[in-house]
């Protein structure tokens, strides 16, 4: 097991992180948050979803945004769709990546999306079909892989055939989420050895929350199976709706220092980052969750 010499981070922000903010957040500061993350040299910024603003009214203002943002050559701004109806959406608010989000837990498919993990699978087959058809890439999101707010633990097993099924569908990478944070080093490489016999190990994405404080050692873990692409937050934007008053996505900051100290390439400033991060958590009145981004203001104070 070796560091892989270059990491991709996908942030995901202003899509995950700012979805279920109780206070509306505008267009135009999600705007400028998305362009200060391109800026800072993140290859990946997750913008917005194309969901029912009935069911998330943060993301309401979805075309607004993706009109809005100043598109950076290189940089991908993937958006979450639920169906064929919010990828038609996303097409025509000129989206050119899209994202599926399944889970390995019948109970939370259940819960959180009202079908079960077959129906999901069955809904996302059209939309991978459709972006095919219009030249857009498709990335799967798969939660609960460590664990279930409402079935408890989650075999691996169940998340190598969702891996797999999102796979077969044309994923081009499958984001395996611990939703709820309680996952651990050797529960994470367990899960990993048995998806990765499913889906090629280089098209695999990890997404850790800090419910239990474990995020970054899940991610070393990860790193020293091989895994290349990591999901973060900047400032840890997104607390986890799960457990009350957890934590919730691993902070952009944390990961970038982190990876910074082993040698590992990112192309990531995290001067830049930590701007962006201040940007944001002024907007929303509070202090960002990440370590790094306090032990870095407290330099300024």
């Amino acid at each position: 097991m070796t560091f892989p010499d270059q990491v991709r981070i996908v942030e995901v922000g202003p899509r995950d992180g700012l979805q279920n903010e109780a206070g509306m957040v505008s267009a135009a500061v999600k705007i400028e948050l998305i362009n200060r993350l391109a800026d800072a040299g993140l290859p990946a910024i997750e913008a917005t979803a194309f969901v029912s603003p009935k069911w998330v009214p943060q993301m309401a203002d979805n075309a607004e945004v993706m009109a809005g943002i100043r598109r950076k050559p290189g940089v991908a701004y993937p958006v979450l769709v639920p169906n064929l109806k919010g990828f038609e959406a996303a097409l025509a608010a000129g989206a050119a990546e899209v994202a599926v989000f399944g889970a390995a837990s019948e109970a939370f498919s259940k819960k959180n999306i009202n079908c079960s993990i077959a129906e999901s699978l069955a809904r996302f087959e059209p939309v991978a079909q459709a972006a095919k058809q219009h030249g857009l890439a498709v990335r799967g999101y798969i939660s609960c892989v460590a664990g279930c707010p409402y079935q408890g633990a989650v075999e691996p097993a169940a998340v190598a055939e969702v891996a797999a099924a999102l796979y077969r569908m044309g994923c081009y990478e499958i984001s395996l989420g611990d939703t709820i944070g309680v996952g651990t080093p050797r529960k994470i490489q367990t899960m990993l050895a048995a998806v990765a016999k499913a889906v090629p190990l280089e098209k695999l994405a990890v997404h850790f929350h800090d419910t239990y404080g474990q995020a970054l050692a899940n991610l070393y873990a990860a790193l020293e199976f091989g895994v290349a692409t990591i999901d973060s937050s900047v400032a840890g934007l997104g607390g986890c709706p799960y457990a009350k008053g957890a934590s919730g996505n691993v902070a952009t900051e944390d990961v970038v220092y982190m990876l910074n100290g082993l040698g590992i390439k990112t192309g990531v400033d995290l001067d830049l980052v930590f701007q962006a991060g201040r940007f944001i958590c002024g907007e929303l009145k509070r202090e960002p969750a990440s370590k790094v981004a306090r032990a870095m203001a407290a330099k300024l104070a």
